[in-house]
């Protein structure tokens, strides 16, 4: 059974849907988000151990500061690829940001091959079903252009902010604002 829960975020971004299976976290994505489109949010609430520390983690997040630690999640399925793309997104420190080809050419030199599509790394990172703890929103495109966030590009703006980026140095996709 899938249990859910929403988390009231800051006045500044949407409201957070959690899920789990009761053992671990499954998904965290904003409410307002295309991936809150694409899960049927019928099944029962429930106050349980990894709602409880993500609760704490978020928390701690929205109040500016770096959780020091990593509620128990339980990534549904990944394939290999997405299993490594997570990996590296959960490296990324608080308050700093990766590209998708920082992310392909890491991979590349750990696979010993010249090269990995940047893109293909963006589905990955477009997979991910927990956002923010799996800091997908840590990751932009070349030249700093703020794009590819599936809880929606002001959220990621947002969430870059809290984390002390300098927002002047990203740039918004063609019909795009800020």
């Amino acid at each position: 059974m899938l249990f859910t829960w929403t988390y009231s975020s800051p006045e500044a971004f949407d409201d957070i849907i959690l899920t789990s299976d009761g053992q671990a976290l499954t998904g965290l994505y904003f409410a307002g988000s295309k991936d809150a489109k694409s899960h049927d949010l019928s099944h029962a609430e429930k106050t349980s151990r990894p709602f409880q520390e993500s609760i704490v983690w978020l928390d701690a997040y929205f109040a500016g500061e770096n959780p020091q630690f990593i509620p128990k999640f339980r990534l549904q399925d990944p394939t290999p690829f997405r299993q490594e793309v997570a990996e590296i997104m959960l490296r990324i420190p608080y308050g700093r940001v990766m590209t998708y080809q920082d992310i392909a050419d890491r991979i590349a030199r750990k696979r010993h091959i010249t090269s990995m599509s940047a893109q293909a790394v963006g589905g990955a990172v477009g997979w991910n079903p927990i956002c923010l703890i799996i800091p997908c929103h840590r990751v932009v495109g070349k030249d700093r252009k703020l794009t590819g966030y599936a809880g929606g590009l002001e959220n990621k703006y947002q969430l870059l902010k809290l984390e002390g980026q300098d927002m002047r140095q990203f740039t918004w996709p063609k019909g795009g604002h800020k």
